[in-house]
């Protein structure tokens, strides 16, 4: 039987003001592509830098055999093996130019595309919602509002700029993003906002052994609040 989704390794070219450097991705594309809404949905790597987190790596697998056409990549940092991430107009770059990369063939270009990603990978994101790019929505897993365990070091400006539907799936457990705080944050962003609360995970959407809960739940239960969000953004 054939593969319902395949999936092919790439090289992502990033604009010469960040050195002229290339990055590897994970371009996913769902069977029958394409058809139905046309959504494409790109993932930023978390705090490694690196896409083949995990959890990156699930979600990405599961959006695609769900009908995104889907792309997961790494930073330029993460693709050097190193830890200090890049300056932000890097992240930002090297975000942008993978957002295009969708959009290199019009025949088989997304009709919608959303951008997002976890704890790092998101903050650019948030960013790059605000360029002059063609996006339908921003969403984010893990997004880190303040300095861990001190939610009056608050970095919430970004998100009031945004002006495109926006998902957050937050654990509850998060050190870096006190839920009443999220929530009193999102009161103010003037376009339309979502929340999920995955209890008992963390800064990096992980859960201990002796919540009950596992990676696979985790990826299930942001897998879904995605597809739900995305199906009503785009109104399928």
């Amino acid at each position: 039987m054939e593969p319902a989704a395949r999936f092919e390794e790439l090289k992502i070219p990033v604009p010469s003001e960040a050195g002229g450097l290339e990055v590897s991705g994970v371009l996913g594309i769902p069977e029958w592509w394409p058809s139905g809404a046309r959504v494409g949905v790109v993932l930023g790597p978390g705090n490694t830098g690196r896409c083949d987190d995990p959890l990156v790596e699930n979600l990405h697998r599961q959006l695609t055999e769900h009908k995104f056409l889907t792309l997961r990549f790494n930073f330029p940092f993460g693709e050097a093996g190193k830890k200090r991430p890049d300056p932000l107009l890097t992240l930002r770059q090297t975000y942008r130019a993978a957002v295009q990369i969708l959009s290199v063939d019009p025949t088989s270009a997304p009709a919608h595309i959303f951008i997002g990603g976890i704890g790092l990978g998101a903050k650019v994101a948030s960013h790059v919602a605000t360029d002059r790019i063609r996006v339908t929505g921003f969403f984010s897993l893990a997004y880190p509002l303040h300095t861990a365990n001190k939610p009056e070091k608050l970095e919430a400006e970004q998100l009031y700029r945004i002006i495109t539907p926006m998902l957050f799936i937050q654990g509850s457990r998060a050190k870096n993003c006190d839920l009443d705080v999220l929530r009193r944050s999102l009161a103010r962003v003037g376009a339309p906002t979502a929340l999920q609360v995955v209890e008992a995970a963390d800064h990096l959407m992980k859960v201990s052994k002796k919540s009950g809960r596992t990676h696979e739940e985790v990826v299930a239960e942001a897998l879904a609040a995605i597809e739900a969000w995305t199906e009503k953004v785009v109104g399928t």
